[in-house]
Order: C-alpha cells, then sequence, then structure tokens
C-alpha cells in the first residue's frame, strides 16, 4: 500500500521541477537583452555538519547562469555525487537539482541562494533483507561566489553554499544557522 506522503512529495518535487523549468524559460528568452548565458561544468567537495558524519564526497556538476540585470542573475544546476556505505552493502546516489538567485554587488563577487530539489536513492546488496528506495527532499540553500575572468568568453568560478534540508518539504527560511551540508565546487564559466 503507498503511503500517502510519499504522493505528497512526489507532487511537491514535480511543482518545483514545472516552475524551475518555467524559470529557465524565462531566462533564456530574457538573456538577448540582459548578456551572456554561461554553461558552468564543475567538480565540487560536500560534506554533512553533523559531528558524527564520515568524510565529504566529491560531485561532478553542470549549471546554466543567466544575468537577469546588470546585477542580479538566475542559475539553474544539476550535480551528481554517490558514495559506498557500510562495506559496500549500500550505495547512497544524490542528485540535487538547484534554482538559484545570485546578486553581484561587486564585479566578480556573488551572493544569494535558491531551492534545490533532492533526489537520493539507497540500493542495498542483494544479501540483505532490505528494499532500494528513493526519497525526495527539498532543500534551500545560501551561498556565494568568485568569478574570476580568464578570457574574453572563459573565467573560473569558485561557488560556497550551505544547505538547509526542509523538514516535510515545507519550504521556509532558516531562523537559525543549521545547516544539514556544505558544498564547494570549482567550475569553468564557458559563455555561450
Amino acid at each position: 500500500m503507498k503511503h500517502p506522503m510519499n504522493d505528497k512529495r512526489r507532487a511537491s518535487a514535480s511543482r518545483f521541477l514545472v516552475v524551475a523549468l518555467m524559470a529557465g524559460a524565462v531566462v533564456a528568452a530574457s538573456t538577448g537583452t540582459a548578456g551572456a548565458v554561461q554553461l558552468i561544468p564543475s567538480l565540487g567537495f560536500t560534506k554533512s555538519t553533523e559531528s558524527n558524519a564520515g568524510d565529504g564526497k566529491f560531485n561532478a556538476g553542470l549549471a546554466l547562469r543567466a544575468p537577469l540585470l546588470p546585477f542580479l542573475s538566475a542559475e539553474g544546476g544539476i550535480s551528481y555525487r554517490d558514495e559506498s556505505l557500510s562495506n559496500g552493502d549500500v550505495t547512497v546516489r544524490m542528485w540535487p537539482v538547484t534554482a538559484s538567485l545570485w546578486l553581484t554587488p561587486v564585479p566578480m563577487v556573488y551572493a544569494g541562494g535558491g531551492l534545490g530539489w533532492y533526489r537520493t536513492s539507497y540500493d542495498y546488496n542483494n544479501d540483505l533483507p532490505f528494499e532500494n528506495t528513493t526519497t525526495n527532499d527539498v532543500g534551500i540553500h545560501l551561498g556565494g561566489g568568485v568569478a574570476v575572468p580568464l578570457a574574453p568568453t572563459l573565467g573560473l568560478d569558485l561557488n560556497g553554499r550551505y544547505i538547509f534540508m526542509q523538514e516535510n518539504n515545507n519550504v521556509q527560511l532558516p531562523t537559525e544557522f543549521d545547516p544539514g551540508f556544505w558544498s564547494l565546487s570549482l567550475g569553468l564559466a564557458i559563455q555561450l
């Protein structure tokens, strides 16, 4: 029997994905007047803030960033990471899909945040009595970065963010600084 909360989470995640895709379409349509779009492939490092958490894990990502105004950019991104737990008995795979708004108060420096849909799969060894499961959770991220130009159409992008996972997928701004994990990434910003 299906649990009703799973249907609510799927519906919430689906709405978020539709909104993120619509925002991406608006961004793509508005770039003709606001500036150049950047494609940013990146490598990153993610670590839980829990004191009993293990080592952090590396990830790979891809983002599309477009200026909306001279001081404001919108970004959509996806990344992937996996890790093996319990001597290989469990494999955890996470695909965060994020939508962000970045303010650029001074050239090369940006700060802001956004929402993310965190799809996580837990694959258990066949010898274990557990079924493979997938969860869909919502998180808010706050952070910033530095964009360093290397050439007219190429630059480095260093981004850091704190991620606050949302209880029951109810989106609320954090009232205290208690992130679930943090992430750093270094990307190559390619102007399209």
